[in-house]
């Protein structure tokens, strides 16, 4: 609601109920200042104001509840209208209902007569709230939908984030990456450098590799696994798509039983730090980019 809006009744009824004990507390030349500042605040009669703080604080119920002025056709032609607009707010959908409600009947969405018509121009804000609220298909609204995720999301939420402590004693604990030599170009396929550096002892062992398919690497992975001098514990790549996938996720499994997989947080290459470090030293100073 706007701040130059009037006050609807039950704000007006809050407002004085504020002020109550204060009036029952006040002198009369006090109680005149509160009724002239209730009078300018509610915009109520100043005898209106009087009967309410002397007489019932609470609304009387009704008597006899009014019928509906808005059936189930005014009903259903207002859900439409608001899922053909995205279910935007009440406040827009008000003065778009019969130019939409008219778009519709040309496309055959909608039956519209002059009685909807009129109903559809006089309904209120309130009463639109009210209508598209109860619908069942309202969380259909493209704003509250999840956008699809990635392939490899749901096996990155299984691999926990962690890094290798740089003291640890036990070799077998690698640290994972791949250097591309794309040069200035990333299209098309092209040779990677794949490097495991285990933390404990430094030990480095290095493969080139033709792309990064998973038939690359399992290669690339069976191949250095049967150089080593010392059993795997645990790999520890990025977040790429070469290394979180199901298939070379399963064959390392396959290779190392009890494999330990890690993985360091996105865009935090501090986390892979040693085998970072040899990109450099080992791989891009004599093979270059």
């Amino acid at each position: 609601m706007a701040e130059t809006d009037p006050m609807t009744v039950s704000e007006r009824r809050k407002y004085i109920h504020k002020i109550w004990g204060r009036y029952r507390d006040s002198t009369k030349q006090e109680k005149s200042q509160l009724l002239d500042e209730a009078v300018k605040v509610t915009g109520l009669h100043r005898k209106s104001v009087l009967r309410i703080l002397n007489g019932r604080l609470s609304r009387k119920p009704r008597a006899k509840n009014r019928g509906k002025t808005y059936g189930p056709i005014v009903a259903d032609a207002v859900r439409k209208i608001a899922k053909s607009l995205d279910y935007a707010c009440a406040e827009r959908l008000k003065p778009n209902l019969v130019w939409m409600a008219e778009l519709l009947q040309s496309h055959g969405e909608l039956r519209l007569d002059d009685d909807l018509k009129q109903k559809l121009t006089t309904i209120s804000v309130s009463t639109i709230k009210r209508l598209v609220k109860d619908s069942e298909h309202r969380l259909d609204k493209i704003a509250f939908r999840k956008a699809p995720s990635k392939p490899n999301s749901q096996l990155k939420a299984k691999i926990p984030i962690k890094r290798i402590p740089w003291d640890i004693c036990m070799p077998g604990h690698f640290e994972i990456d791949t250097v591309h030599h794309g040069g200035d170009s990333a299209q098309g396929i092209y040779v990677y450098t794949l490097q495991w550096l285990d933390v404990a002892s430094g030990w480095s062992e290095i493969v080139p590799v033709y792309g990064n398919s998973f038939a690359a690497m399992k290669d690339g992975f069976d191949y250095l696994l049967a150089r080593l001098p010392f059993p795997v514990l645990e790999f520890h790549p990025d977040n790429g798509a070469e290394f979180i996938n199901k298939l070379l996720l399963r064959h390392w499994r396959e290779l190392v039983p009890n494999l330990d997989i890690t993985r360091s947080k996105p865009y935090r290459k501090n986390d892979n730090r040693f085998v970072e470090e040899n990109n450099n030293s080992l791989i891009r100073a004599y093979v270059a980019h």
